[in-house]
């Protein structure tokens, strides 16, 4: 007999009481303070030393941002737990359907397949949501010490983790339709992870196409989003690889299909989304909603940049190991990216760690060519990197403005109460609302 409500918020209501009852879910509740907690009275004590805590380097912590200080390390926290205690939590509530038997009474409903992963998703985000609460309690915490919150850059945050949490119940979530056994899919669940990890690896080391798929990894995403910067490629992808996830654990968990048939439409299901994969890379829009620009050249120096109209081409000679690269990529040549359509970047290397390379005479060169001219700088800082191309591009470098430089928020206060809250009764109340809970829905 069915229910009287429409099937799909009949499948929520359902979700939701299972997943009130899950231990698992309880577990990471309980989790989540202490972990947050740490992270977070780590990060507010050396914020604290570094604006001058106890008199140590006054006058340093005047370029301080929370958003690297504070909110990166304590939502950091987030991370951790989506990687290894959020699949779990995933797989019971997709595979546990199976295990009980649970599935068939789902299918005589009437709903689509995708229509029932896409109701354990959301349940599943909204647990995830409510797990957060510990990381969102951090800022009026923080606001009580006194410190500064720039909404934008947090919101940044908070949408990265969330992100990141729909990318693990997606991936969960097909692992637990394909696998036979929960434990099955868990296993593949973390070492598709760990792949994810060995090509930023990889990306570190080769550079090149290894360092493009790089960027849309879970980790390099959660990074972005942490540092401020919105790229539109990053979110679409993220989406589409979310919606590609749900699309296979819904072809999966019809029963009744042959296996063939769910092969040939997973294999479809994988072109259709690498296709529209290619595509989100094309898109160059974003945002840098830092309150310090730390994604971004100076407004003023962005304004000279776009009158540069013709093709800039750079060339490198460091290696992907060298820290002088990944301090040019970090501060000058991921910015140019982002802002300026023209510019290629090539690098060039013999070795991957540059240690014997030191004693060619072109090894640490940066060539900038533009309509013929070349010029040649050696430096690595985003200052001498702006410097080389105004000069290369005939462009009258401007004047910086005193409102453009960012001053910081410098804060040397010590994290007081946040051991109690994060340690003693976030715990202590999520066991008690658990056992009330359980014990209402018995």
């Amino acid at each position: 007999m069915r229910s009287p409500k429409p099937p799909f918020l009949w499948l929520i209501g359902k979700e939701w009481r299972e997943l009130l009852v899950s231990k698992s879910w309880w577990v990471m509740l309980v989790v989540m303070g202490p972990l947050v907690g740490t992270s977070f009275i780590s990060a507010v004590r050396t914020y604290a030393e570094v604006s001058g805590l106890n008199g140590t380097a006054a006058g340093v912590g005047e370029a301080l941002s929370p958003l690297i200080g504070v909110w990166a390390p304590t939502f950091s926290a987030c991370e951790l737990a989506a990687v290894f205690l959020l699949p779990f939590v995933a797989i019971r509530v997709v595979a546990g359907d199976r295990q009980s038997g649970a599935l068939k009474l789902e299918l005589q409903q009437g709903m689509s397949s995708f229509g029932r992963i896409t109701a354990k998703a959301l349940v599943l985000l909204l647990g995830w949501l409510l797990a957060m609460l510990p990381s969102f309690s951090a800022v009026p915490l923080w606001k009580s010490y006194g410190g500064d919150v720039y909404s934008p850059e947090l919101a940044t945050v908070v949408l990265g983790h969330v992100l990141n949490a729909g990318l693990t119940i997606a991936l969960a979530a097909a692992m637990a339709a394909i696998a036979e056994h929960p434990s099955t899919a868990a296993i593949l669940t973390l070492t598709f992870t760990v792949g994810t990890w060995i090509v930023n690896f990889f990306a570190a080391v080769q550079g090149g196409w290894w360092e493009r798929a790089a960027g849309y990894t879970p980790a390099a995403v959660v990074a972005d989003f942490e540092h401020g910067l919105v790229s539109l490629d990053t979110l679409l992808t993220s989406l589409v690889l979310i919606f590609t996830g749900l699309g296979f654990a819904a072809v999966w968990t019809r029963l009744g299909i042959a296996v063939r048939r769910r092969i040939l439409e997973s294999i479809g299901l994988s072109l259709a989304a690498a296709t529209v994969i290619l595509l989100c890379t094309l898109v160059r829009a974003n945002w840098d909603t830092s309150e310090s620009r730390a994604n971004s050249f100076p407004e003023s120096d962005e304004q000279a940049l776009r009158k540069i109209r013709g093709p800039l081409n750079i060339e490198v000679h460091l290696a992907p190991e060298d820290p002088r690269r990944l301090d040019l990529e970090h501060h000058a040549i991921s910015k140019l990216r982002r802002l300026l359509p023209n510019v290629t970047v090539r690098y060039v290397s013999a070795t991957s760690i540059g240690l014997f390379e030191q004693t060619s005479q072109q090894y640490g060169e940066i060539w900038y060519a533009y309509e013929g001219r070349k010029e040649m700088s050696r430096v690595t800082t985003a200052e001498g990197v702006l410097e080389a191309i105004y000069s290369v591009t005939r462009t009258a470098p401007p004047v910086e403005k005193e409102e453009e430089i960012f001053r910081g928020h410098p804060l040397a206060v010590a994290p007081g109460w946040a051991g109690t809250i994060f340690y003693m009764l976030w715990p202590i109340m999520s066991v008690i609302a658990a056992l009330v809970v359980r014990r209402m829905l018995r």
